[in-house]
């Protein structure tokens, strides 16, 4: 990224903090209402989300519920999530202006390109790594508005803030793209297999355990570790599957050993439920599913886009059978005496042979969003690393030596 510094050496970054800026210059405050996520013209934490605000549309020709407030979001302000997913921000634009934030959301009002900075720093590993050491968590993870003005970041030239943010949101904006024709494509199989389905009267019904091999998962995320370039077996979680746009699963987050005893190979469906619908996804690799993670497989290979799609047509009937106050373990006992539309081998193999180049369609497009993931992630870790920001504060001091330690 050496043309992203436009020349500049690293020493022209200028290490600073929100709270260093004049008031005048850069603004902060924090939402004043309650978690309200349906409420008409309310942003809430939850609606921050991948450097967007994902909020229910509202009628444009009434105001906005709450009168003109400090936590009246203005186009251009910098909305951080300030509880459980600390330091996610999105940039507000004039869809949201007028709007008002909650207080799980801090507002920071600044020049154009320090806010787009901002945006783009709050994703670094240095602002991520920092953040992590400020975080509280008495009841839920908690970052401060204090800490967040206290926040160290390296301010790089206004011509470097423009490059970094083009590209950045180039990648960003290509990812949605690809995310939103993945989602219409998998939209029109579902709709083929509605069509079909209604056509199909006189198809039979048969239980999951007759056409399916299902197993449930063992084990706690906790047990194991991160995903790196080491040896390792891909371990789903359902975390993994409810941060899925579309039914297919790259690489996941965490792994299992090399031996594990439990493992799937690629082809694979893993399935979480929580009280707002059931996930189901493909694996692409041989995976392991944890605690309140499905493993199923089709009989038949060519059957697995019409399992696919019952299975999300059954959500609802999926969540029922779970197990616990939150919907979240289903068994395999439970999946297996579900039953299905199920119709002759002919026609689930005509169906696969209309709806594979719908997923091969939208696979395609996952994986190129992985790549671009990659590229964003290699872009934010050269920013650490021309940044300079706290090695010097961030690094312990060496311990004294033994000799000098009181046993007392």
């Amino acid at each position: 990224m050496e043309a992203a510094t436009d020349g500049v050496a690293p020493e022209a970054w200028r290490r600073t903090a929100i709270d260093e800026f004049p008031r005048q210059a850069v603004f902060t405050t924090f939402g004043v209402l309650d978690d309200a996520s349906q409420q008409r013209g309310v942003v809430s934490s939850t609606h921050v989300r991948d450097g967007r605000i994902c909020s229910p549309r509202i009628d444009r020709t009434h105001p906005a519920d709450a009168r003109p407030s400090r936590a009246t979001l203005q186009e251009g302000d910098l909305a951080v999530v300030l509880v459980r997913r600390t330091g996610d921000a999105a940039l507000v634009t004039a869809q949201h202006a007028g709007w008002t934030a909650t207080r799980s959301v801090g507002i920071i009002r600044a020049d154009p390109h320090i806010a787009r900075w901002l945006r783009i720093w709050l994703q670094t590993p240095t602002a991520k790594a920092w953040i992590d050491e400020e975080v509280t968590a008495h009841v839920e993870p908690t970052l401060s508005l204090d800490s967040l003005r206290r926040m160290p970041f390296a301010l790089p030239p206004k011509g470097v803030i423009m490059k970094f943010d083009k590209a950045i949101s180039l990648i960003e904006a290509k990812i949605d793209l690809n995310r939103r024709t993945a989602l219409t494509t998998l939209e029109l199989a579902d709709a083929l297999h509605a069509e079909w389905t209604s056509e199909g009267a006189m198809w039979e019904t048969r239980p999951l355990g007759a056409v399916t091999t299902a197993r449930t998962g063992k084990g706690s995320a906790r047990s194991l570790v991160p995903r790196t370039d080491a040896q390792g077996i891909d371990a789903v979680t359902p975390t993994d599957l409810f941060d899925l746009s579309v039914p297919y699963i790259g690489r996941s987050r965490l792994c299992s050993p090399v031996d594990a005893s439990d493992v799937w190979g690629p082809g694979t469906f893993m399935l979480a439920t929580r009280p707002g619908g059931a996930h189901i996804a493909l694996t692409e690799r041989p995976a392991s599913p944890t605690r309140c993670v499905l493993a199923v497989r089709p009989l038949e290979v060519m059957d697995k886009w019409w399992l696919l799609h019952e299975l999300r047509s059954l959500s609802s009937t999926l969540v029922g059978a779970a197990q616990g106050q939150h919907a979240r373990e289903i068994s395999a006992r439970a999946f297996s005496r579900l039953k299905v539309t199920w119709p002759d081998a002919r026609t689930r193999t005509r169906f696969h042979e209309v709806t594979d180049p719908l997923h091969s369609m939208a696979r395609k497009l996952a994986m190129e969003s992985r790549t671009l993931y990659d590229l964003k992630d290699a872009l934010l870790r050269d920013i650490s690393a021309r940044s300079g920001v706290l090695p010097e504060e961030r690094t312990p001091e060496p311990p004294a030596p033994r000799r000098h330690v009181r046993s007392d």
